[in-house]
């Protein structure tokens, strides 16, 4: 590969390119509004599953479940990481998306603590750990297939995409969760308005798997299966560890700052605002909405400029903005005042918004093809689990005991500062860089002479390829199957 060959490079047609990331960002936020139901419900959730419980902790018992769920996330991901590597993205991508719908309309038809008792909670629990079971081969199949289907040059603006998926579920689920409490009012919500926006994920799914359907396989995975059979060997999960720590421990480190930011300003702050600041519940969410439609576009700017300055940059820019703004950003949602809180709220968004728009294409460059989905799916979903999905359970704890509604900025803080130290010291620049160990990708064949004069760019990470690991075939412009939608 060191002979870099006109034909070696892979040429992705910029249409078929744009389908795939529509296509699965589109499905990815029917995966994230069926998840977001649940976070955006919490408050109604815990009257209705937990009405014993003195009303002060009712929404830990109510996050707690939340969190139970990512549990089964890295188990999720372990199974669904290493059959995509295996049988291909795009057949786990679709089963993940069917069982996410299933488990979320169980949930809306799960009787009342009123009615069947203790037995309500811990069906909860069961939908809540097929969710998080289904959800931990999601997200890091949907990166790696967006990473492995578009060029170089503009992986940055198109991975950020899918971000915008995940904010137009969420988006989805607080706008009608807002229009519901505000049309019902509480009390019918915690009767049975809050069982509606569960069973519409029935479906949503059927589309979206539909869809995902019509998929082909990317044209990373379609090389390495054209591969000769000695090149075809697919890692098991102690080679995985053994030969992959370093980039596992660097994606560890990476998600742990992302999924704290994440969740707290997705998940968490609709009920900060309602709980702890005592805002109400259809103010509360309706701020967190105005906020997550208004980052949409800054996702997709911050995604177009990771592609032209490096993505390091921007990613290092948002840790210090959250670690000089997050104080004062707080201070200012507790103000009182709607445009005051709204600034502060937009702040953290503004913050996150980076993170978002750079990390989806930043991730899947740590790994080579044919271990790039199972590890990322495994490591992804651990930090998560640790991390991220606990969020919003350690911080309602810690506010709770210590009766100081600064923790939130506290633990974010403390959370981009190891961020930045891992950042800064171990994450290698991938923007205009090829995947690892792979051929380079472009959009036009313009940008094959100039691939050519530099290959040691394009193969910027051939020299760390283990011993034991042969580079991908690649996926030549004779290879079948150019597009990525039948």
């Amino acid at each position: 590969m060191s002979n870099l060959k006109k034909d070696d490079i892979i040429v992705v047609d910029r249409k078929a390119a744009k389908q795939t990331v529509f296509v699965t960002s589109l499905g990815n936020a029917m995966e994230w509004f069926d998840f977001g139901l649940y976070a955006y419900l919490a408050v109604t959730i815990g009257k209705v599953f937990f009405p014993e419980i003195d009303p002060a902790y009712q929404l830990i018992y109510a996050f707690a479940t939340f969190a139970i769920a990512f549990i089964a996330r890295p188990v999720g991901g372990l199974v669904f990481g290493m059959l995509g590597d295996r049988i291909g993205r795009k057949k786990i991508l679709s089963l993940t998306l069917i069982m996410m719908a299933a488990s979320t309309v169980f949930i809306g038809l799960i009787p009342s603590y009123s009615t069947i008792g203790v037995a309500a909670p811990i069906l909860l629990l069961f939908a809540r750990l097929i969710q998080g079971f289904s959800t931990g081969g999601e997200y890091a199949g949907a990166m790696t297939y967006i990473a492995e289907s578009t060029p170089d040059k503009r992986r940055g603006f198109l991975a950020s995409g899918l971000e915008v998926g995940t904010l137009v579920g969420f988006t989805s689920s607080a706008a009608l969760v807002t229009l519901l409490t505000y049309i019902l009012g509480p009390e019918k919500m915690v009767e049975w308005g809050w069982r509606l926006p569960f069973l519409i994920a029935g479906p949503l799914g059927v589309i979206g798997f539909y869809m995902r359907s019509r998929l082909s396989e990317t044209p990373a995975f379609m090389a390495l299966e054209e591969a000769k059979e000695e090149d075809r060997h697919r890692a098991s999960l102690k080679e995985i560890l053994t030969n992959h720590w370093k980039p596992l421990l660097i994606c560890l480190g990476v998600v742990f700052f992302y999924n704290t930011a994440l969740y707290m300003v997705l998940t968490y702050m609709p009920s900060y605002l309602t709980e702890e600041l005592g805002y109400g519940e259809t103010k509360g969410l309706v701020y967190s909405l105005l906020v997550m439609i208004s980052i949409i576009p800054i996702i997709l700017i911050m995604g177009h400029w990771s592609d032209r300055i490096g993505r390091n940059k921007i990613v290092i820019g948002a840790l210090i903005g959250n670690i000089i703004l997050g104080i004062p950003a707080f201070m200012m949602m507790g103000s009182g005042n709607g445009l005051i809180v709204f600034s502060g709220l937009f702040i953290l968004g503004i913050m996150l918004a980076a993170f978002q728009g750079v990390l989806p294409a930043t991730l899947p460059s740590l790994f080579f093809t044919k271990v790039r989905y199972g590890s990322l799916a495994i490591t992804y979903n651990i930090s998560t689990s640790l991390f991220g999905g606990t969020t919003p359970l350690i911080i309602a704890w810690l506010v709770s005991m210590t009766d100081n509604s600064m923790i939130p900025a506290y633990y974010l803080i403390a959370a981009c500062i190891v961020g930045l130290i891992v950042v800064s010291l171990f994450v290698k620049e991938t923007a205009g860089r090829s995947l690892r160990g792979s051929a380079p990708t472009i959009e036009d064949q313009s940008e094959v002479d100039e691939i050519l004069k530099n290959p040691v760019q394009a193969l910027w990470w051939k020299e760390e390829e283990p011993a034991e690991m042969h580079i991908e075939a690649p996926y030549t412009q004779n290879s079948p199957a150019k597009t990525n939608i039948k």
